[in-house]
């Protein structure tokens, strides 16, 4: 009468998995169905066995062509362990891909595929090959808007610059695009409570807002903070500003 196999739990260096075994395979048998899975060669396996919290034991026979695995205390979901006993020089590291060489298909071949997640985002007009999405550009100038809203950014409120390390304030004399300034969407034109900015309202010529000489400056809604801010005496200036 056969014995009936036994699921094994298989753990070695770079694989592990759960399979089963026959308990009249030799020692032999066991190591050459074990290659395949754990990349080590037969002969040098040094298999050991544990069950529960027991020691484990080493499953290894003078005679191993012979000696077959009833002779060990097999049991269902017991530990198997995979040892590789050669010297680490020679052994193969399969975790490491790095040395793998691997496929990148061209930009070009792949814009041409009718069978990829770009094709299908064209097919049903999703992201950017949507007609009615807003552009890139359209969405750099609506999120500054938000900021201006959530900020409270008004003409005529009171504003602290930031970071706080800045400690200038002023109040809010122009809000909307500068063409003159490289970059979309809405500036904040501050005029100081000192002569410690930039202009005096004007870039370029072009005037946006009247205030004295050095008094004014153009920054995005980030560097400002609303609030009832009485005026101070500042000093410092401001390097990023334009």
């Amino acid at each position: 009468m056969s014995l009936a196999d036994v699921p094994l739990l298989i753990s070695s260096p770079s694989a592990s998995s759960e399979r089963r075994v026959t308990p009249s395979w030799s020692i032999a048998h066991l190591k050459a169905r074990l290659e395949p899975i754990t990349g080590i060669p037969a002969a040098s396996q040094r298999l050991s066995l544990r069950v529960g919290s027991q020691d484990p034991v080493e499953v290894t026979a003078a005679d191993e062509e012979q000696t077959q695995l009833a002779a060990f205390a097999l049991q269902p979901y017991a530990d198997l362990t995979v040892i590789d006993t050669r010297p680490a020089f020679a052994r193969t590291d399969f975790s490491d891909v790095s040395a793998v060489e691997k496929y990148s298909m061209p930009s070009a071949e792949y814009e041409t595929r009718t069978d990829s997640v770009l094709a299908w985002k064209k097919a049903q007009k999703l992201g950017r090959f949507d007609p009615s999405a807003p552009s890139i550009e359209q969405h750099k100038i609506q999120a500054i808007e938000r900021e201006i809203e959530e900020r409270g950014l008004t003409l005529s409120s009171r504003v602290r610059l930031l970071p706080e390390s800045d400690a200038r304030r002023g109040t809010v004399s122009y809000i909307g695009p500068v063409p003159e300034i490289p970059g979309l969407g809405a500036w904040i034109g501050v005029t100081l409570d000192e002569p410690t900015g930039k202009n005096d309202g004007s870039v370029k010529g072009k005037k946006y807002f009247e205030c004295g000489n050095n008094c004014g400056v153009f920054v995005r809604p980030e560097r400002c903070e609303a609030g009832n801010f009485p005026q101070l005496d500042m000093g410092d200036e401001d390097l990023e500003e334009l």
